[in-house]
């Protein structure tokens, strides 16, 4: 059984389904048929049971066979029955009594003898039996009473032939036959003709598949009727969202490795540029002077500082959604604002960063959390002015960071949060253009949201807003 059914799934899913259809319908016409056959047959037995218990109420049938059981064959010549009907008597003791007309002798079993004794008078009982020629007869036993001239109980057996009852039966098992054969295999047929109209969408789909790991063209997509709703119109829109998609993330691949790779251009050229000199110098024994030395030493070290900030922020980007969603937790927002301020106010010593927090909690990823907050004051403070003022404020989850500098031009609010995207004022200073886009999506990666809005009086004002967590219980000692 293992072997068969290892074989039937082996088998192309069009076979499947025409083999399932028919062997459906098979089963289904096998128990019609047989329990028509039944039906029928039943009917047929009901309606010779019926014909026997007439030639039984048929006057002079029962009276002519006693009499005639009494009689001389040359004295019983009167026929009380058709030819075709057997009538018998018999009793408890001694042969049957046969009526001279009968064709035959039906054979009497211990089931008659049993309704003699059993049986009260004018009851009987139907069984299926033979004459004495082999001939199949439904027979009819029905108790008379007892015989006052030798106190036996008599009863009568009336039969009639089956073999038109078996050839009607015959007959309609052969068309239930052939008719159930048509049946599965129209089935079959059927079934193989549904299974390809129905899986036409999916092999449109199979080529579809192909043809993209063939060619790597993203851009195939799978004709799909509006209105349709079925499971395969379903995979099919699937399938066209998933290479949409694809395509989009590739697109977003490309441009990334194109734009980090016209970043990383620029301070790597300047790098080649004063470390040829600086080797230039050492080769030719010319020593540059001092104060030039130590410029292009202080050129070199910032920027490979900037150039190790761009990897960070790349690898940042490139970490997968489930890479972050290993080390969330519920993280306390004030102490990330105030880790976040204290590296603020190293790089921007000469400013004033003023702060107000209040106790808030969320469920974030801390150190992507506290790297997003570094990159929004990091700006605040790229764009100060010296000695200039830098405002944060913390409650009910809402943060503002507020800046005096420049501020940003309405027209450029739209691209502040796109990769590698500078204003032109801020091409001149240093950074990639990564750092808001990363704050963008840590903190909607945190279930908020971040704006970032022309402030009243001059300077640029950044507002998160992010959901609460649950408080955490208090750390055991």
């Amino acid at each position: 059984m293992r072997k068969v059914l290892r074989r039937f799934q082996t088998l192309p899913i069009r076979s499947r389904l025409a083999m399932l259809v028919a062997a459906a319908v098979a089963f289904a016409v096998a128990a019609v048929s047989v329990t028509c056959w039944f039906i029928v047959q039943g009917k047929l037995y009901d309606q010779v049971d019926s014909d026997l218990k007439d030639m039984a109420r048929r006057p002079g049938t029962v009276q002519g066979l006693l009499r005639g059981c009494t009689q001389t064959p040359e004295e019983n010549t009167q026929p009380f029955h058709g030819r075709d009907e057997y009538v018998q008597a018999i009793k408890e003791e001694g042969p049957p009594c046969v009526d001279t007309t009968s064709p035959s002798t039906v054979k009497v079993t211990g089931t008659d003898k049993q309704v003699i004794k059993n049986a009260k008078p004018y009851e009987g009982m139907f069984r299926d039996g033979t004459d004495d020629d082999g001939n199949p007869v439904r027979v009819l036993t029905l108790y008379l009473g007892v015989d006052p001239s030798d106190s036996q109980g008599v009863a009568v057996i009336l039969a009639t032939p089956l073999k038109s009852t078996r050839s009607t039966l015959n007959e309609l098992a052969l068309i239930l036959l052939l008719v159930s054969g048509i049946g599965v295999l129209g089935a079959g047929a059927a079934g193989l003709a549904v299974a390809r109209a129905g899986l036409r969408p999916v092999d449109r789909l199979t080529e579809a598949v192909e043809t993209v790991a063939r060619t790597e063209d993203l851009s195939v997509r799978i004709p799909v009727e509006d209105d349709a709703e079925d499971e395969v119109a379903r995979l099919s829109r699937s399938f066209n969202s998933m290479t949409s998609a694809l395509a989009s993330s590739r697109d977003l691949q490309q441009q990334l490795i194109a734009d980090a790779g016209h970043e990383l251009r620029t301070p790597l050229t300047s790098l080649r540029t004063n470390i040829e000199l600086l080797t230039r110098s050492e080769d030719t024994g010319r020593p540059i002077p001092p104060a030039d030395r130590k410029a292009l030493l202080a050129s070199v070290k910032a920027q490979m500082t900037e150039l190790a900030a761009l990897i960070g922020d790349l690898q940042e980007l490139s970490r997968s959604e489930g890479q972050r969603g290993e080390r969330v937790q519920v993280v306390s927002l004030e102490d990330t604002v105030e880790a976040a301020l204290r590296r603020a106010r190293l790089r921007g010593p000469e400013l004033t960063i003023t702060a107000d927090l209040q106790p808030w909690y969320v469920r974030a990823e801390p150190s992507a959390l506290e790297r997003a907050f570094v990159n929004i004051l990091d700006n605040a403070v790229k764009f100060s002015p010296e000695h200039g003022t830098i405002e944060v404020q913390l409650g009910s989850g809402i943060l503002t960071v507020r800046d005096h500098g420049p501020g940003i031009d309405a027209e450029e609010l739209p691209h502040v949060f796109d990769r590698f995207w500078r204003s032109p004022s801020a091409r001149a200073l240093p950074g990639s253009g990564l750092g808001l886009s990363i704050v963008a999506r840590t903190v909607q990666e945190a279930g908020g949201e971040i704006t970032l809005e022309p402030a009243e009086g001059g300077g640029t004002v950044a507002t998160v807003r992010l959901p609460g967590a649950p408080t955490p219980p208090p750390e055991v000692p």
